[in-house]
């Protein structure tokens, strides 16, 4: 073989690794696209993905639709390019959603506790809002501790300096809001009736002001919520569940007819957090036909500049401005947007 046609064969090895590495060899890159929506008043599999026992579910004439991101791992440099391309997907780097530090199983585990845990707060909310406060009682005090002696197992704490206590977490964030050593009312309820102690709480080995109690908190509603829905992870679910809780409950329709999605967090006090992947979830939630997105404030620059023709961006921070917005919308006002 001549030395022009060594080359030309050396050329054509080459190009073919090239195209192998572009088709078939992965990158450390992950593409992230728009998910399927799922509506939290439906079903899914023939299953109710919101269930309730002890109570009939209600109907409603629209529909509050969660918002998911789909992952796709293995990406190839072509899947990369094409993605970096397009509008609808991102491409990210392969450890910001799975960390070195953490196998593929931690990362989901993780993930499908979180998911756990937002549809426990989603209840907790829910409930309250449906007229079931929380109540925050004493399941064990430490002995030595500040509490010893002056609160009780069975003692259902109501305020701390005359702040409402709503949930654990609320009785936390109100203990912590001052030093160890400062002085605190505590007020309490022992056997229905009415009480008071002042508490100086102690500094824990974690360094965070502490009564020395172990809290726990139930509400005394005579139904029982339950939750069906798999494949999906995190807790960016959690706003449409609680408004998907209320709505089963409540006889009022709060879509009013409409079709709604959005997306966000939501702890025991109400408080609607940022979420990621919002450009993603925006394509999916136009996708499937919602004529409103829900987005956590947090989000609300990056949802403007990522917004969607035809689909009105509604700024919620809390459940009760999500709750306010369905009004408004029921009302056939548009509410605050981003």
């Amino acid at each position: 073989m001549d030395r022009r046609g060594a080359t030309l064969v050396v050329g054509a090895l080459l190009l073919l690794a090239l195209v192998w590495q572009a088709l078939v060899a992965p990158v450390p890159y992950v593409e992230l696209g728009p998910g399927p929506t799922v509506d939290t008043l439906g079903t899914v599999e023939g299953h109710p993905v919101i269930g309730l026992t002890g109570v009939p579910a209600t109907t409603s004439a629209g529909q509050l639709r969660l918002t998911t991101v789909n992952v796709r791992d293995s990406t190839t440099l072509f899947d990369a390019v094409k993605g970096w391309l397009s509008g609808d997907t991102a491409v990210v780097p392969r450890e910001l959603i799975y960390p070195p530090d953490k196998s593929e199983q931690q990362v989901d585990q993780e993930n499908a506790q979180q998911f756990k845990a937002s549809q426990t707060s989603a209840e907790t909310v829910a409930l309250r809002k449906l007229g079931f406060p929380v109540q925050v009682s004493i399941t064990e005090v430490s002995q030595g501790s500040p509490a010893e002696g002056k609160l009780k197992v069975g003692d259902v704490i109501v305020a701390i300096d005359g702040a409402p206590v709503t949930s654990t977490q609320k009785l936390r964030d109100l203990i912590r809001a001052k030093d160890a050593g400062t002085p605190r009312e505590v007020k309490y309820t022992r056997d229905g009736v009415e009480a008071s102690a002042t508490i100086t709480p102690a500094k824990g080995d974690d360094g965070v002001p502490r009564l020395g109690v172990v809290p726990d908190q139930k509400q005394n509603a005579p139904f029982d919520v339950s939750f069906d829905l798999d494949r999906i992870g995190g807790p960016s679910a959690g706003m449409m569940f609680t408004l998907g809780v209320i709505d089963k409950v409540d006889p009022q329709d709060l879509t009013g007819g409409v079709r709604i999605a959005g997306t966000g967090t939501v702890d025991d006090e109400g408080n609607v957090g940022p979420i990621g992947g919002i450009p993603q979830k925006l394509r999916g939630a136009k996708r499937d036909k919602a004529t409103v997105f829900l987005v956590p404030a947090a989000n609300c620059a990056e949802a403007k500049a990522n917004a969607v023709d035809g689909l009105p961006l509604i700024r919620v921070a809390t459940v009760d401005d999500a709750l306010a917005a369905l009004q408004e919308l029921r009302e056939k006002r548009m509410p605050a947007r981003c």
